[in-house]
């Protein structure tokens, strides 16, 4: 994984819940929940999150999932402790974890983007299936696989009730498209309490992957996997260990 600093993950953590807050997973996580076969809202199930960020999806799931939420980012974990305090919390690289523990659900969202190395999402698959209790699902939602990136824009942010606000443009584009990566660059509007705002700039580069090099490589990790797209045209995979 080629290492990147991302300033909004680090420097600006505690702007998380203005940019991407609980409220805006609502449908995403009802049908992550409809995938996953909607357990009993019992907590009696085990789901560990890889690359978690600020635990907004994580918030919806926690009534059916006891829940161990990793990412390589203290201050994204930071916000998602605030959301989730009552779900443990590791900081931990995706691609090397090991907690000695299996769980009923392993799930890998958006993080994976950052797989921008072949040999990344091999070891991150390779961590999810150590993990995987048999029987049990690895789930990994990328944004995009090859066939269905698509250049585009987003724009959205929220407001505090301190005074705070934040807005942001982002711009996904494909400087390439010989090799396995794009580009997403965001444009932030950061107002603080006393009205001041500052505009910041953060580019992200993220791998993309044809469909058939997610699924080979679902298998080196041992696990059986489907694909499937979801109501926003991205791919979702869900996987067993082989042979299950």
């Amino acid at each position: 994984m080629t290492e990147q600093r991302t300033r909004f993950y680090d420097d600006f953590a505690e702007w998380w819940p203005l940019f991407s807050p609980p409220e805006d997973y609502v449908e995403e996580a009802a049908d992550l929940l409809d995938r996953l076969g909607r357990p009993s809202p019992t907590g009696a199930g085990t789901l560990l999150e890889l690359g978690s960020g600020g635990g907004s999806l994580a918030s919806h799931l926690k009534p059916w999932f006891a829940l161990t939420l990793t990412d390589r980012s203290p201050g994204m974990l930071a916000v998602s402790q605030e959301v989730n305090p009552e779900c443990e919390h590791l900081v931990a690289d995706m691609r090397t974890l090991r907690l000695g523990r299996q769980f009923d659900v392993v799930l890998v969202h958006d993080a994976i983007a950052y797989a921008t190395e072949p040999a990344d999402v091999r070891a991150t698959l390779a961590t999810a299936a150590v993990h995987c209790r048999p029987g049990g699902i690895v789930a990994v939602l990328p944004d995009a696989v090859r066939e269905t990136f698509e250049p585009c824009t987003n724009e959205g942010g929220h407001d505090a009730s301190d005074g705070r606000g934040l807005r942001y443009l982002e711009w996904s584009w494909d400087p390439d498209p010989a090799d396995d990566t794009i580009v997403v660059d965001y444009a932030f509007l950061l107002r603080d309490a006393t009205g001041a705002v500052q505009v910041v700039h953060d580019r992200h580069v993220e791998g993309l992957y044809p469909r058939d090099s997610w699924l080979r490589w679902f298998g080196e990790a041992g696990l059986s996997a489907e694909s499937a797209i979801d109501r926003w045209n991205r791919n979702n995979f869900l996987a067993r260990p082989s042979g299950q």
